[in-house]
């Protein structure tokens, strides 16, 4: 479960410190027909008498999941850089060593084969933690393994697979568009490890997004139902349920100054997950739309200073090189005012109408520009995988100088020329003053006992090895690995660098 307060965020978990409280049946039975599905119940127009007979027939469906995980401990050598270093174990630091994790979420059952919807959060947690084990338990205690059929990061959803002989008790997705402020909702999770809680409330706002200290862009998946539902630690990947016994949200932040449900929760929209879920439990990449710009709200200022009577639409800061919007004619400049003829709003942003447009689409955009309105058509790409947005996000500070004298060193690279390369990407070719369509490998470390150290430097670029042009890491391995091979004692290099007039050549013996 995220959890928001001013500007801070974290992820809603429970803790390692909470065990696992494994729920029994209050009076619940499993109600389902021939197909294994859960009837819902529809109580009487207006406030419901109870919510009992709806909850005893959606909580077989709900699971608490439990991960068992492998945490990576940093240790820091007291002595490093001193004559005593290793005696403190091997040369700059210890051996790795590890702790056992765990976290708490919820979930629920969509198919009577086994399918459990969670969010991504709750089985891949961040940093240096491995999860080894995923455990669902049943409300009546059962506890399945599960396997993990597939996650997606941008949504923050994930779905698991668990099996059994006889057919699962399951929900079904609602329809969350037809929700309504004031609709009343129940939310079944496993708050703080209590599994089986049962909170009833309304919801408050449709399409909201959460606040982080200041008018942002909204993203692709920053709509969320908001709900005065208890929601805590621990209801993180559970349903929200309507008065029918559908799911139409899965909660997934609060906003809170303690930490604990002040009544502001937020579901992931059913219209949203669906889709996504569909895709994960098909085995299938999850598809979504990309323009590729780098966005930010239109102001009063900045609506003034171009001539516009109202702050509208979203201002474009960047057009990277290659990517749709470039090719498109979008400009660092512009403002976009409609994607696909329906106007930029705060609810309705550029990024969620693209995202949630098929790859391929040809969309008509209108952007501002010079104190005209025109209309650009962008065919829409296919949103980025993880890596590739690290790459095209990552920084280079040629003044960092990483020292590569302690630690192993693998590779043909490394090992005979006594330097560390990393692929150059349009940013770091930027930031090194380089032209973005720049071919060549970027050197990130030098060993300053080798031939290299007194020739090459933190941020010069390899462009080519040998007289063969080098653009990855791989193809400048293979060109190392070939000279030690046929017998060379040097490779030769043409370098370009920062500040010179042009690249030139220098001989590397390797050692």
């Amino acid at each position: 479960m995220k959890y928001a307060y001013g500007l801070t965020s974290a992820l809603l978990v429970g803790g390692a410190a909470i065990s696992l409280a494994t729920g029994y049946p209050a009076g619940a039975q499993v109600a389902q027909n021939d197909e294994s599905r859960i009837a819902g119940a529809v109580p009487r127009a207006g406030a419901p008498e109870s919510f009992a007979d709806l909850t005893a027939q959606l909580q077989p469906a709900v699971v608490n999941i439990s991960t068992k995980q492998r945490v990576e401990v940093q240790t820091m050598n007291p002595f490093a850089g001193t004559p005593f270093e290793g005696l403190f174990g091997r040369r700059g630091g210890q051996q790795p060593q590890y702790r056992e994790g765990q976290s708490l979420g919820s979930g629920f059952i969509i198919s009577a084969d086994g399918f459990v919807v969670t969010n991504n959060h709750v089985v891949s947690p961040p940093g240096s933690a491995t999860v080894e084990e995923i455990t669902v338990t049943m409300p009546d205690g059962t506890e399945y393994p599960a396997e993990l059929v597939g996650t997606d990061q941008q949504s923050d959803l994930a779905v698991l697979k668990i099996d059994r002989d006889e057919p699962f008790p399951f929900v079904e997705f609602g329809d969350s568009d037809q929700a309504r402020v004031g609709d009343w909702v129940i939310a079944i999770g496993n708050p703080f490890g209590l599994g089986g809680t049962v909170t009833s409330g309304i919801i408050s706002a449709v399409y909201r997004t959460p606040p982080t200290g200041g008018r942002q862009v909204v993203g692709a998946y920053d709509r969320y139902i908001q709900t005065d539902a208890s929601i805590n630690r621990g209801n993180s990947g559970g349903p929200l349920f309507d008065m029918r016994g559908n799911v139409i949200g899965i909660n997934n932040a609060i906003i809170s100054p303690t930490g604990g449900s002040v009544g502001i929760g937020f579901a992931i929209p059913a219209d949203i997950a669906a889709p996504i879920v569909e895709q994960l439990r098909e085995g299938r990449p999850v598809e979504r739309g990309y323009l590729g710009v780098q966005l930010s709200p239109v102001d009063d200022d900045i609506a003034d200073s171009v001539g516009l009577d109202r702050s509208v639409g979203e201002f474009v800061q960047r057009v990277p090189p290659g990517h749709p919007a470039e090719r498109a004619g979008i400009r660092a400049g512009d403002i976009i005012l409609e994607v696909d003829g329906r106007p930029v709003t705060p609810e309705r942003s550029v990024s969620y109408i693209v995202a949630n447009t098929a790859p391929g689409t040809r969309l008509p955009i209108t952007l501002y520009r010079n104190g005209e309105r025109r209309t650009v058509t962008v065919t829409v790409g296919q949103y980025p995988s993880e890596e590739e947005l690290a790459r095209e996000q990552q920084t280079f500070d040629p003044e960092e100088e990483p020292d590569m004298s302690e630690g192993p060193q693998t590779g043909a690279v490394a090992e005979r020329l006594g330097i560390q390369v990393i692929e150059l990407t349009p940013q770091i070719a930027r930031q090194l003053r380089a032209p973005a369509d720049t071919r060549g490998v970027v050197i990130a470390a030098v060993d300053r006992r080798a031939d290299a150290g007194r020739k090459v430097t933190r941020g010069d670029i390899i462009l080519s090895a040998n007289y063969n042009e080098v653009s990855s890491p791989e193809e400048l391995e293979q060109i190392v690995a070939e000279a030690q091979r046929n017998g060379r004692d040097t490779v030769l290099l043409r370098i370009q660098r920062v500040g010179a007039p042009s690249p030139f050549y220098v001989g590397v013996r390797m050692r």
